[in-house]
C-alpha cells in the first residue's frame, strides 16, 4: 500500500466556487457521504466532518490559502479498524486552467502508519471528487 494517494479532476468552475464547495457545510453534505464540514479554515482550528449524529473525520487545519490550497490532518472515525491509527494528511489544491476550468487535486499522504485508512479512502476519494464536480457544475446533489 502506498503512503501517498493523488487524485485529480477537472471542474468547469472558478476557484472561488470550488473553495466554497470544499469548505462550506451546505456543500459538503451534498457530495461527501452526507457529512458536513465544521471548520473556520484558520490554521490550528479543528476540521471535523460530521454526520447528523456523530463525527466521521477528526482533524486540524494545517494550512489555508483561500481559493488555492487547504491542508488538514485526517483521522478516520467512521471506520473502526482505522480509529486508533495516527492522523494522516489531506491537501486540496485548486489550480486554474484555461477556458474557465480548474484542476482540483487531492493528495492524501502520511498513510504509511495508517494502512486501514489508506485502504479505505482510495476509492472513496474518486466518489467524493465526482460528487463535488457534479454539485459545482450543475447544482445537483450527488
Amino acid at each position: 500500500m502506498t503512503s501517498t494517494q493523488v487524485h485529480r479532476i477537472f471542474i468547469k468552475a472558478a476557484p472561488e466556487a470550488i473553495w466554497e464547495a470544499i469548505t462550506k457545510p451546505e456543500f459538503t453534505r451534498r457530495y461527501f457521504f452526507g457529512s458536513s464540514i465544521d471548520t473556520t479554515t484558520q490554521p490550528g482550528s479543528p476540521c471535523v466532518y460530521r454526520s447528523t449524529d456523530a463525527p466521521l473525520v477528526d482533524g486540524e487545519v494545517l494550512e489555508s490559502d483561500p481559493n488555492h490550497r487547504f491542508v488538514i490532518t485526517w483521522r478516520s472515525l467512521y471506520h473502526p479498524p482505522s480509529v486508533d491509527e495516527p492522523a494522516s494528511r489531506v491537501t486540496w489544491l485548486i489550480e486554474p486552467q484555461e477556458g474557465g476550468h480548474c484542476c482540483l487535486t487531492v493528495i492524501h499522504d502520511r498513510l504509511d502508519s495508517s494502512p486501514n485508512t489508506a485502504k479505505n479512502v482510495g476509492a472513496a476519494w474518486m466518489f467524493v471528487l465526482s460528487g463535488l464536480k457534479t454539485v459545482v457544475e450543475t447544482g445537483e446533489s450527488w
